[in-house]
C-alpha cells in the first residue's frame, strides 16, 4: 500500500512539473508588447512627441505622435519616410508578426507599411523579412496585425519600420501600442 502511494505523489507531481513547464513555455502564439515610445524618426522631416495627459488626437489616450513636415511617403534624402526601432525578442522565440495600435486625425496620412529587416554579418545591410504594404486608412482607434511573417532572431538583430504617408503636414498618427507575434522556437 505504501508503494502505492508513493507512485500516485510522483504522478501528481510529474503532472504539476509539466504544467509549470508549460506555464514558462507555451506552445500557443502570444503577443509581447515592446514600448513604443522608442519608435525613433528615420530622417529630419518626421518628427515624434508624446503627452502623458493627452495625445491630441481622438480621445486624446497617450500615445506616440507622429508628424511629418512634408507630404509623401518618401524620406527628404531618398528611401522610406519611417519610424523605427531595434527589437529585443525573448530567447526560444520567433517573430511570426506585428500589431499595431494607432489612430489617426485625418484618413490622408497613414501607416503604409509594416517592415522586420534583419541585418546581416558584417552589419552592412539588412534582409527584408516582412514587407506588409497594407494602407492602415482606418481613423480608429484600431489594433491591425500584419502579415504572416518567420523571423528567427537568433540569425541577427531585428529591425521594425512603419513607414508613413502623410497628405497633410497638419495631421498626426498617434501609435498607442506594438506588440509582436511571438511562437516558441
Amino acid at each position: 500500500m505504501a508503494t502505492t502511494k508513493t507512485k500516485k505523489r510522483a504522478a501528481k507531481s510529474s503532472a504539476k512539473t509539466t504544467k509549470t513547464a508549460q506555464a514558462v513555455h507555451p506552445t500557443r502564439k502570444m503577443i509581447m508588447w515592446v514600448n513604443h515610445f522608442d519608435l525613433l524618426p528615420g530622417d529630419s522631416s518626421v518628427t515624434t512627441s508624446f503627452n502623458a495627459v493627452n495625445s491630441g488626437v481622438g480621445g486624446g489616450l497617450t500615445g506616440l505622435v507622429i508628424q511629418s513636415s512634408t507630404t509623401g511617403e518618401n524620406a527628404q534624402g531618398g528611401g522610406n519616410k519611417v519610424v523605427h526601432m531595434g527589437l529585443q525578442v525573448p530567447p526560444g522565440y520567433s517573430i511570426r508578426g506585428v500589431r499595431v495600435c494607432y489612430e489617426l486625425s485625418s484618413k490622408r496620412s497613414f501607416i503604409s507599411q509594416i517592415r522586420l529587416a534583419q541585418v546581416q554579418t558584417p552589419p552592412q545591410s539588412a534582409t527584408v523579412l516582412l514587407d506588409d504594404g497594407t494602407d492602415q486608412t482606418n481613423p480608429g482607434p484600431i489594433c491591425v496585425d500584419s502579415a504572416p511573417a518567420n523571423v528567427d532572431p537568433r540569425a541577427g538583430e531585428v529591425l521594425l519600420s512603419l513607414r508613413v504617408n502623410f497628405g497633410n503636414t497638419a495631421d498626426k498618427i498617434v501609435v498607442r501600442a506594438l506588440g509582436l507575434h511571438l511562437n516558441p522556437l
